[in-house]
């Protein structure tokens, strides 16, 4: 009964701390209903979301999409009054790249057209050619046995490379776009968060991966098609875990096509017909600065013992190349960009320097993030830190797609979780309230969070992220939700002030001392 009693007596004792700790938070009423209207009345979400997709284009780090979309911040935040504008090298990423010259059609047993993009990095076909299909698993091409067995199959070959022999079945009857319910507001799980081994393991089937692709050129395929089955009606997701090194190996020409194309291939092949292919991939690398560059502004604070501390915010920049980059990341960038437009033009001043970094490299593993903190703020893998480190009172990133915030991630910080879901009550109306102390993982807030800086990632309405948008050719303007970014620029420009605007930096837990390699996965 002892220790019944001396746990509950402690529970309580910590349910007393963290309501005293939420008691002593201010909210600036004036300030939030400021934010709001002006918001409502006059958003520039609208534009900036145009420039960063339509008229940007892609964003493949280092390539002319990337630079069109940077040059164009550069120049609106200037034109804003923020202070430091500029591109900030971070380190050694490699060579940019864009398709210039793409097609590929089926012109055995008849002619047909493909839904298909080049894949980020695909080597040059010279010109056109044309070429039998020849269908292999994921798994045979990575098994040394099977590929020496077979090798002589694939000389003279478009390769048709694909997870399995199963036919498409997904439930086509469920919808692509969803909001959040309350039963999963209450009871959120770990979201996109992965351990150190299913990273490494990830890592192992990308390095197994590429080297199949070099057996099959060194055993005369002219190029590789990919059909992975996993998406419907004409969504494909375009990606590639490496190719941008200057030193990577140059492997075939690449291309990946529909699942519904795939399916049908492979049923003509199954029943013993001769399927061929025209393909012609023509793209540029870039590689004369190799460097990569994180987009960096500030709105200094006013306070002359609390302007040296920062609130920092964040979302990545880069995309892939088969679509316009709009809910993965433009979503996140509008959103960052209108939240501190808001506290400047409204002048509300804040007494902590206001930071906001737009990350390249994002999605070849976090590398302008982790590289800036590592420069910045201390070593993750070392676990030695600066001093500038203790200066930062949280970083706040939002990489979730276009769906409304409805509440936050707290990364296990239990003292911070009260705090939190004092200053969301006044958005109840707005259907953000949810402070989980879960975690929330893949994305730029866990570069900060390794080196214990309170680092935060929103809770987001999933609408068709993962389902449809996600590293397809489908995230363009078309699938943002305007109303929903807006309503997101509400409210971090309102968190973000209030965290300027502190008495104390916001409490930390306690950093996990766990040294580890960084592979940029």
């Amino acid at each position: 009964m002892k220790i019944v009693r001396l746990t509950v007596t402690l529970l309580l004792l910590v349910i007393c701390i963290n309501l005293s700790r939420a008691q002593q938070e201010n909210i600036d009423t004036t300030a939030i209903h400021k934010i709001r209207d002006a918001e409502v009345k006059s958003s520039n979400i609208p534009v900036l979301a145009f420039h960063l997709t339509d008229a940007a284009g892609s964003r493949l780090t280092n390539s002319p999409g990337f630079y069109r979309a940077g040059n164009y911040i550069v120049a609106v935040m200037k034109s804003w009054g923020l202070s430091h504008v500029v591109y900030e090298p971070w380190g050694e990423y490699g060579r940019g790249w864009e398709p210039e010259v793409f097609s590929i059609s089926m012109q055995v047993p008849y002619q047909a057209s493909v839904i298909a993009y080049p894949e980020p990095w695909s080597a040059n076909t010279n010109g056109a050619i044309r070429a039998p299909l020849y269908q292999l698993l994921y798994t045979d091409m990575v098994d040394p046995a099977y590929f020496e067995k077979h090798k002589k199959d694939f000389s003279g070959k478009i390769i048709l490379l694909t997870n399995s022999n199963v036919q498409h079945d997904t439930d086509d009857f469920q919808p692509f776009a969803r909001r959040l319910t309350d039963s999963e507001l209450t009871h959120m799980q770990d979201y996109f968060y992965f351990s150190r081994k299913q990273l490494e393991d990830l890592h192992q089937q990308d390095v197994q991966v590429n080297e199949g692709k070099l057996r099959l050129k060194a055993a005369g395929a002219l190029a590789v098609v990919i059909a992975d089955g996993n998406n419907r009606d004409g969504t494909l997701v375009v990606e590639a875990p490496d190719g941008y090194e200057k030193d990577h190996s140059v492997l075939l020409p690449e291309a990946a096509i529909s699942a519904e194309d795939g399916f049908k291939i492979k049923r003509l092949l199954a029943s013993g017909q001769k399927v061929e292919f025209a393909l012609n991939i023509q793209g540029k690398f870039y590689a004369d600065d190799t460097k990569g560059y994180n987009l960096i502004a500030e709105l200094p604070g006013t306070d002359p013992k609390l302007k040296d501390e920062l609130v920092i915010i964040g979302a990545h920049l880069d995309s892939w190349n088969a679509a316009t980059g709009a809910t993965d990341n433009a979503a996140g960038c509008v959103v960052m960009m209108e939240a501190i437009r808001l506290l400047d033009s409204l002048h509300l001043a804040p007494k902590r320097t206001i930071r906001i970094i737009l990350w390249s490299g994002e999605e070849e593993g976090m590398l302008g993030s982790y590289n800036y903190v590592k420069n910045h703020f201390g070593n993750a893998e070392t676990g030695i830190l600066k001093p500038e480190q203790t200066k930062i009172s949280a970083y706040f990133n939002l990489d979730d797609g276009t769906g409304k915030i409805r509440g936050i991630f707290a990364q296990g910080n239990t003292a911070i979780q009260p705090i939190f879901k004092y200053w969301l009550a006044p958005f109840k109306d707005l259907g953000a309230t949810t402070v989980t102390l879960s975690n929330s993982g893949s994305t730029d807030h866990e570069s900060f969070d390794w080196v214990g800086i309170p680092a935060f990632q929103f809770i987001q309405d999933p609408l068709d992220y993962i389902i449809k948008t996600h590293h397809s050719n489908m995230d363009t303007y078309d699938y943002l939700r305007i109303e929903d970014l807006k309503q997101s620029a509400i409210i971090v420009a309102s968190l973000i002030y209030q965290v300027g605007m502190r008495t104390e930096l916001l409490p930390r837990k306690k950093m996990i001392k766990e040294k580890f390699h960084w592979e940029g996965m």
